[in-house]
């Protein structure tokens, strides 16, 4: 069965694989794992975005992100999926962003929306949606042990990552840090963690011009910068793959209750040791005292930076492969697709069975 699927990224970051948020990075994995294999993928996405289907571009985000700048990309999503669907037949439509609520159709195709973020980030109403056919996707069995109780989500389908080919290791020294620099992700900690083990460290990544995510990086990431310790900015590609391999190990101490982690198993199947806080879902990505260690203050992961040889490489890569190999995700969304597509149509008895 040959399927027409509209994906729907949040509209103010750019859609791609190499993209700084991991929504966006598992959207375009679908949109290509899609397209691979004969079926046809739309993604309503802004500018910038890359995708291995058509792309239905919005407007560039604006230089200075605010409310009123996500409301006005809601309009224009909403308007976007109307185009859509006033064109041609879509069998499914899959949501990524926070605010799908508000762009949901009234009527039209089964919708199945993927909650990447802590479900409480969500706006209200988010989690009870009224419109027929609607699913909820957790990607992570602690995301859907938070959930309100009664709430019918679907099975977890965990996030994955592309394994990269085997490399003789060549470690340096130093600890590495990767993702979008906001409050919630703590990058402040990992600074203050290398500054007392005496380690240096990279901070690779990007910030998003909300106010309150540039006042952080002015308040407590710029200046604890100095000798050892970097901002590199964001990198991608064969440089990211290259930096993970080689750092000591990777530092993830996020304050959120994360869903999923896609640095921390990048790292992983790259050999590389994890320490994270036990928040949300890193205490099901990393293994304690296996993959890395789960640490609950600055003290403790300044403590186990000096432990990361404990960890060994090879075991790393092979848990990863048994874990977060990103074709099990990929086959089992289009699994997911087929079926809620057949339980949706008129007459089906069978939509329960891809309920928990």
């Amino acid at each position: 069965m040959s399927l027409t699927v509209l994906e729907v990224a949040f509209p103010l970051v750019p859609v791609g694989e190499d993209a700084v948020g991991g929504s966006e990075q598992v959207l375009a994995s679908i949109d290509r794992h899609l397209v691979e294999h004969g079926h046809r993928s739309i993604v309503i996405a802004c500018a910038g975005s890359r995708v291995a289907g058509r792309l239905v571009e919005l407007p560039a985000p604006p230089a200075e992100l605010t409310f009123g700048a996500r409301e006005q990309g809601s309009r224009l999503v909403c308007a976007a999926i109307a185009r859509v669907l006033a064109e041609q037949r879509v069998d499914l439509i899959h949501f990524h962003g926070l605010d799908y609520i508000s762009c949901l159709p009234r009527g039209g195709p089964p919708a199945l929306v993927t909650l990447h973020l802590p479900l409480d980030w969500y706006p209200p109403g988010a989690l009870q949606p009224r419109r027929p056919r609607t699913w909820l996707l957790p990607v992570s069995a602690d995301q859907a042990s938070r959930a309100p109780a009664g709430l019918p989500l679907l099975r977890p389908i965990p996030n994955g990552v592309r394994l990269p080919r085997p490399r003789p290791l060549h470690r340096r020294g130093f600890a590495l840090a990767m993702g979008r620099i906001c409050p919630e992700k703590g990058f402040d900690d990992a600074l203050d963690a290398c500054r007392i083990a005496g380690v240096p460290m990279l901070l690779a990544g990007c910030v998003f011009p909300w106010r309150e995510h540039v006042e952080h990086l002015e308040r407590e990431i710029l200046p604890r910068l100095g000798p050892g310790r970097r901002w590199i900015g964001s990198i991608a590609g064969a440089r990211k793959r290259r930096l993970l391999a080689s750092a000591r190990c990777l530092l993830v101490p996020s304050r959120a209750a994360e869903t999923s982690c896609l640095v921390a198993m990048e790292a992983i199947a790259a050999g590389t040791p994890v320490i994270a806080y036990r928040a949300g879902a890193l205490a099901e990505v990393v293994e304690h005292g296996v993959t890395g260690f789960l640490v609950d203050d600055v003290s403790a992961m300044a403590a186990a930076i000096h432990r990361v040889g404990e960890i060994d490489a090879q075991t790393c890569r092979r848990r990863a492969r048994e874990r977060f190999d990103l074709e099990d995700t990929l086959s089992r969304y289009l699994a997911l697709y087929e079926h809620l597509v057949a339980v949706a149509r008129p007459g089906s008895t069978h939509a329960r069975e891809a309920v928990t």
